[in-house]
């Protein structure tokens, strides 16, 4: 238990809105509580919280993230990852390993997408001898959410992205009729062609993809 998590939940159920919170945990399809708190007043609450308070570091950090992230509502694994970015550069290598199990808990797409292309995706970036024994065994997990998060991960890495890999990840997952999955197969293209537009075209005219996936990739073409 720490104190700087114990602050942070006693203020922001001190400012919960339950009319608010409806709407929010409809858009999530019932899948989590909602104290009711959007991202301004989210960020607003943040901001003077730290005005009064010494952001953790380190392994004070890493425990107030976890505190956070194992409460219910969601605006609190919304500042759980946020405080987990700040911790990513003093993380080590089996630091993967907390962010898997991330990955697998409180799933949905808010969450997952932040953590597989900021967490995982800079991790991964510092420890890149790391990148085959995780991500070859999540594109065949039976877990959507670590599927979706190994189509994602390379999402920011622009010209250091690993075509052959994010390709190859997209032939092992283009015949899912997941929706999840092939919206991600779409992003990750999408994204990549900023960098590599012809590749991505020419993957694309040249691999079935679904009609979903091929708008998505395309989409700003």
């Amino acid at each position: 238990m720490t104190t700087i998590a114990d602050g942070l939940e006693a203020l922001f159920r001190k400012n919960a809105n339950p009319e608010t919170a409806l709407p929010m945990e409809a858009y999530m399809r019932g899948h989590f509580i909602f104290l009711g708190i959007k991202m301004p007043e989210r960020t607003q609450l943040l901001r003077d919280f730290w005005k009064e308070n010494d952001k953790p570091k380190g392994d004070l950090l890493l425990r107030t993230a976890e505190q956070l992230w194992q409460l219910n509502e969601r605006e609190f694994h919304y500042v759980a990852m946020g405080l987990m970015e700040k911790y990513g550069k003093e993380a080590s290598e089996p630091h993967i390993d907390r962010l898997e199990r991330w990955i697998t808990t409180h799933s949905w797409w808010d969450s997952v997408d932040f953590i597989a292309a900021n967490l995982i995706g800079y991790h991964l970036s510092k420890y890149p001898e790391l990148i085959a024994a995780y991500t070859e065994r999540w594109i065949v997990s039976e877990h959507l959410w670590l599927r979706r998060a190994a189509l994602l991960f390379q999402l920011k890495y622009k010209h250091a992205t690993d075509k052959e890999r994010l390709f190859h990840y997209i032939e092992l997952t283009k015949e899912e009729n997941e929706f999840f999955i092939r919206k991600a197969i779409g992003w990750a293209l999408r994204e990549y062609a900023k960098t590599d537009a012809a590749g991505v075209h020419r993957f694309v005219m040249e691999t079935p993809l679904s009609p979903l996936s091929k708008k998505e990739a395309l989409k700003h073409k």
